[in-house]
């Protein structure tokens, strides 16, 4: 089941009020797939899906299944930090997850070629944790950055980036790391 936050941002891909085309998206860390499983496949016509981690990749197809797999025109492997999205390819590129590991020149590098690679009309999506206080947390165990959002909306500027859309996800534990959701375009 998709959670609220999700079913808004889905508006920004379909309907009277639809403000990209569906014709072609990039799943960014995409691990085995399960954002373009459950949402992009669902929606897009055709997924590109990156992912640093080979095994991840390797795996991705048999996650997916047959008849999603066919949706995926390309499995990519690659770090954000190095890769550069076709030009113009991407009514949208989906980033969930996965920002804590760029360093903060590597993040706004990256968005700028994202940016690059949208079509007209293009947004690219982040859904990303917020660290608790005004200084980032390092996570020693998978070696990445929760940023304050203070932080992100810094760098999201650096970017040349337009923020569309920014949305709290509710019903969360207390405990856990507040989730946003930001559309650019």
């Amino acid at each position: 089941m998709l959670s609220p936050v999700l079913l808004t941002v889905l508006m920004i891909f379909q309907g009277e009020k639809a403000k990209t085309q569906t014709t072609k998206a990039l799943d960014c860390g995409a691990g085995i797939g399960r954002i373009t499983k459950l949402l992009l496949t669902t929606v897009f016509d055709s997924v590109d899906l990156v992912e640093q981690n080979p095994n991840f990749v390797k795996h991705a197809p048999a996650y997916l299944g047959e008849d999603k797999a066919r949706k995926v025109e390309r499995f990519i492997c690659s770090g954000l930090q190095s890769f550069t999205p076709e030009p113009g390819r991407y009514d949208v590129i989906w980033i969930q997850w996965v920002l804590g590991h760029l360093t903060d020149e590597d993040f706004i590098a990256f968005f700028k070629r994202c940016k690059e690679g949208l079509r007209p009309n293009g947004i690219v999506c982040v859904k990303e944790n917020i660290s608790f206080g005004d200084e980032p947390e390092f996570d020693e165990k998978d070696s990445s950055y929760t940023r304050p959002r203070e932080t992100l909306m810094q760098l999201f500027a650096k970017t040349g980036l337009n923020l569309l859309k920014e949305e709290k996800q509710k019903h969360f534990p207390k405990e856990l790391y507040e989730v946003r959701m930001f559309a650019f375009q």
